[in-house]
């Protein structure tokens, strides 16, 4: 899931809640478990535990500190380690991986991104946790689509979701009444969104009509939030499933460019200097939308997290003002709206030293009272059956049957292990076109190029 926008930058978990059941999933934890292949030791384990702390969100850090609470209690002698790598989106993965090479600096737990799991299974940095998972009643409650997110190519589960997400338009309803916009706005094609955002240059100067992630320093938040929420809306995609070979030459990666292009060539969009400060994402959703400086965000469904009670940016009026719609297809066409989802696992690294204690502890994160808990106070769709049917988080927002609807018209990324590669090649021709380094047509030349390098050209197919 990309950037989560800030790892999800939601509202800081009330962790006493959070957290029933640790002690029960726990205990026994730091003895050996043969079906699991387990190889520590009896006695008393020490995890670490490495997540990303992203802007001023503070979610995970005090969910995973209740979380150490709840377990050393559980388990006398145990010591639980919180390692939060303040990062960028990019800069995170690539810590992260530094960190799971050696034995002597792997983690035993790692939030993991759903993107990575197959080049990270290639990297030999992941642990199977199908040992671990045959035995867990849990796992009968994650939905398909979830499970199949954290599956490796060769059929094995090496991440526990903890949610997924949808994208989408959001939109000030205060700044489109002054502007002469409609309140329930549902633009059918790309020219009607360009057209409004033209509309909100004129008529409020000084505000920034729409925030389209674009750029190296938002990293994956620019490629699946900016770009692929455009090519999924033409007549072409990133991989052809198949033909089993990536696309290259398509008329739809040159117009996703020069929506970009626009974006940024008539200030419709921030600045290229704003648009380039990795921290954009965390500014999105605690200062330009509940600032009123921004009017439209194609962004993520977790970003109200920042605006609840426990936010980083408490803004209680956002239900009335914020209204969402649904990007729409370039020209209306096939499903006439398109949404991309991602999702985060906690996963185990194959260096881990305490795999058997890190699992306990995944467990305790996991039980249906913290995931509907962490569900509803992270912005998140749930992946698991009993929390989506759980009638407090269902009412917890009033966007959150908005974004899960978009479920249904939803789209993957193509989770190989080229992607991430292929990724950065995407983030590079965006960057280029819109900085007017080079054109549309130019960037996706050198893209095509690129990806031919990364898959060999034997590996991909012409698109529309």
């Amino acid at each position: 899931m990309a950037m989560k926008n800030g790892f999800k930058t939601a509202g800081v978990l009330a962790v006493g809640a959070l957290l029933l059941g640790v002690s029960a999933c726990s205990q026994g934890s730091t003895t050996k478990t043969p079906e699991a292949g387990g190889s520590q030791s009896s006695g008393p384990a020490n995890i670490k535990i490495a997540y990303q702390q992203w802007g001023p969100g503070t979610v995970m850090k005090n969910f995973l500190t209740g979380a150490k609470t709840e377990y050393e209690a559980a388990n006398p002698g145990s010591k639980v380690e919180i390692l939060p790598i303040v990062a960028s989106e990019n800069d995170y993965y690539t810590k992260l991986q530094l960190m799971m090479r050696s034995p002597n600096t792997a983690p035993d737990i790692v939030y993991e991104d759903t993107f990575l799991i197959n080049s990270d299974i290639t990297a030999g940095y992941l642990k199977p946790l199908d040992d671990y998972i045959k035995d867990w009643s849990d796992w009968s409650q994650f939905e398909d689509t979830a499970k199949g997110a954290a599956k490796g190519q060769d059929g094995k589960t090496y991440g526990i979701p903890d949610g997924t997400d949808t994208r989408a338009l959001w939109y000030n309803k205060n700044l489109f009444k002054q502007a002469g916009l409609p309140a329930d706005w549902q633009p059918k094609t790309w020219d009607d969104v360009l057209n409004t955002a033209r509309t909100l240059k004129q008529k409020l100067p000084g505000v920034i009509p729409m925030n389209v992630y674009s750029g190296k320093p938002m990293g994956e938040a620019s490629a699946m939030q900016g770009f692929e929420m455009l090519l999924y809306g033409t007549k072409d995609t990133l991989y052809n499933f198949d033909q089993q070979k990536w696309v290259v030459g398509s008329q739809g990666f040159k117009d996703s460019l020069n929506f970009i292009k626009t974006v940024y060539t008539e200030g419709l969009g921030p600045s290229p200097k704003q648009a380039l400060d990795p921290n954009m994402g965390s500014k999105v959703g605690t200062e330009l939308l509940p600032g009123n400086k921004l009017a439209i965000a194609l962004d993520g469904s977790w970003i109200y997290g920042n605006w609840q009670k426990t936010g980083a940016k408490p803004w209680p009026q956002w239900t009335e003002v914020m209204g969402q719609t649904a990007m729409p297809t370039q020209d209306g066409g096939g499903k006439g709206k398109v949404s991309l989802s991602g999702g985060w696992t906690w996963a185990i690294p194959a260096k881990s030293k305490s795999p058997d204690a890190a699992w306990k502890f995944i467990q305790s994160l996991q039980t249906q009272k913290n995931a509907t808990k962490y569900a509803t106070d992270g912005a998140q769709i749930a992946v698991r059956k009993d929390v989506a049917s759980d009638a407090g988080y269902k009412s917890s927002a009033k966007s959150t049957q908005f974004f899960t609807d978009l479920v249904a018209v939803t789209v993957y990324r193509p989770a190989l292990p080229e992607y991430p590669k292929v990724s950065n090649e995407i983030i590079t021709a965006m960057e280029a076109t819109m900085t007017g380094q080079s054109s549309p047509e130019d960037a996706a030349k050198n893209y095509d190029e690129a990806v031919e390098g990364i898959v060999g050209k034997d590996k991909t197919t012409a698109g529309n």
